[in-house]
């Protein structure tokens, strides 16, 4: 069955981009440290992976039919130019209606929950990955993440946007992680009990 995903580059202190979105040369570096490439669906990004790296953003990459984001997403990263690198519909979840400048995004007002119900019709039965931060956090909250992928980076920021913010229903428990020991960064996937 289709998963529920979410998962980013993290801090060691735990935040997703430093302040003033800062930081990102240091959470992505683990992007460019190594000799395998992998072209994506933008014609001007790739990625060089060491082989570790390589293997395990494959893996998510095969799994993810779908994306939900948020507008502040979208707009720091100007809509990825039209197209998300990992070439999949991508649901934009914002409280500001705009139009998309292709059909490869869906705008979704009514919260993450719809965000989610959208992408999952729009991901032909593979995993739905939701962008950390805000939506996120909203999607556990709400205990509809089946899955939490966290991406060590060996960098302190200081502060800025945390992964997690504003969670209510706390504690929740999950599985150990699997550990994938890449350079630059350490992936852990933990799974819901």
């Amino acid at each position: 069955m289709a998963k529920v995903i979410t998962g980013a580059s993290m801090s060691m202190d735990g935040f997703i981009a430093g302040p003033g979105e800062s930081g990102f040369e240091y959470l992505f570096d683990w992007y460019n440290n190594g000799d395998r490439k992998m072209d994506s669906a933008s014609p001007d990004i790739s990625f060089s992976l060491t082989p570790e790296n390589y293997d395990f953003w494959k893996s998510i990459l095969d799994r993810t039919g779908a994306l939900v984001v948020g507008r502040r997403l979208y707009d720091i990263t100007n809509g990825w130019g039209g197209r998300h690198p990992i070439g999949v519909p991508v649901v934009v979840l914002t409280h500001r209606p705009f139009d998309p400048p292709t059909d490869s995004f869906t705008i979704v007002t009514g919260g993450i929950e719809e965000a989610i119900d959208t992408a999952r019709n729009l991901a032909g039965g593979k995993d739905v990955n939701v962008a950390a931060g805000q939506m996120g956090s909203q999607a556990l909250d709400l205990g509809l993440v089946d899955e939490v992928w966290l991406g060590l980076t060996p960098v302190l920021l200081g502060s800025g946007t945390p992964y997690f913010s504003g969670l209510t229903r706390v504690p929740t428990t999950w599985r150990d992680p699997e550990v994938i020991v890449g350079k630059g960064i350490t992936h852990l996937c933990y799974r819901r009990k």
